[in-house]
């Protein structure tokens, strides 16, 4: 009984132990406090419907994620459309997009600034302080100067100052704080914290809505088993927000349901880079 009752301790802790386990990680575009609101309960999720072992690791700059997918300290990442071309450069193609919220087919970034300021539009800008998020960011910093630029508006020319406060929440604080006159933070990000936040709604506005553009991605690497990489997307895709138990999950998302996606839908991103030089 003694050696029966050991070998199943053994087999059990082998199987625990077994239990194919994926590193995920996430670019900082809030608070680590918001990031893990965000996101444990998606973790518990994705374990639970892939029987996988998930890991998941904040860190506290956006080059940081980039480098931990290329260098495979970890395995997948939620990405910004720009942090995705620069991990699929990197890589040598190693970094594929699968899977996106919907409303990231057609996002938007928005410009900020405070309801008694004298900026009404883009041209108002000239010799004012103004704060991008972090350089890495695609609704916070590329696509924001990509459409600028197509207004002939040079940043560093236009402004009287730049900063880069490092996420969209923190953008959002320094344009209420009036440490700047005016930020651009993406879209989702600012109509969270007005409907949540009465002193953002009450004294902020948005002066100026990007166009369209690709964004946010979950990437993975390629060279992981197809079958990690079927099942990570089919567990995205069953989310279902009239499921109870999916739909707390969708709205810490902020996501009405998922999509499959592909390197080829972030094209604009890329030549966007290009053109404002931050892509060699």
């Amino acid at each position: 009984m003694k050696k029966l009752i050991a070998s199943i301790i053994v087999f059990l802790s082998f199987t625990i132990h077994s239990k194919e386990k994926l590193r995920i990680s996430t670019i900082p575009d809030e608070s680590i406090n918001e990031l893990h609101k965000k996101f444990l309960p998606l973790v518990e999720y994705l374990e639970k419907e892939t029987n996988l072992e998930i890991e998941f690791t904040p860190v506290t700059d956006y080059a940081a994620v980039v480098e931990a997918l290329v260098s495979k300290k970890i395995d997948m990442a939620w990405l910004g459309g720009f942090t995705f071309v620069q991990a699929y450069k990197r890589s040598k193609g190693n970094i594929i997009p699968i899977i996106q919220r919907e409303r990231d087919k057609k996002f938007k970034s928005v410009f900020i600034t405070n309801k008694d300021s004298n900026i009404k539009n883009l041209v108002d800008l000239e010799n004012k302080t103004f704060s991008f998020g972090s350089p890495s960011s695609t609704s916070g910093h590329l696509m924001p100067r990509y459409f600028l630029m197509e207004e002939n508006i040079i940043p560093e020319k236009f402004f009287n100052k730049i900063a880069y406060s490092g996420a969209h929440d923190a953008t959002i604080f320094s344009v209420l704080g009036k440490k700047v006159d005016a930020g651009a933070l993406n879209i989702s990000v600012w109509e969270n914290f007005k409907k949540k936040n009465l002193k953002i709604k009450n004294n902020l506005n948005v002066f100026f809505t990007t166009p369209d553009y690709f964004d946010y991605n979950w990437s993975i690497r390629s060279d992981l088993p197809k079958s990690t990489r079927e099942k990570i997307t089919n567990a995205f895709l069953k989310l279902d927000k009239n499921n109870a138990n999916h739909k707390e999950i969708l709205k810490l998302q902020r996501a009405e349901k998922y999509i499959t996606t592909n390197k080829l839908n972030y094209l604009k991103i890329k030549d966007a880079a290009i053109k404002s030089n931050l892509l060699n």
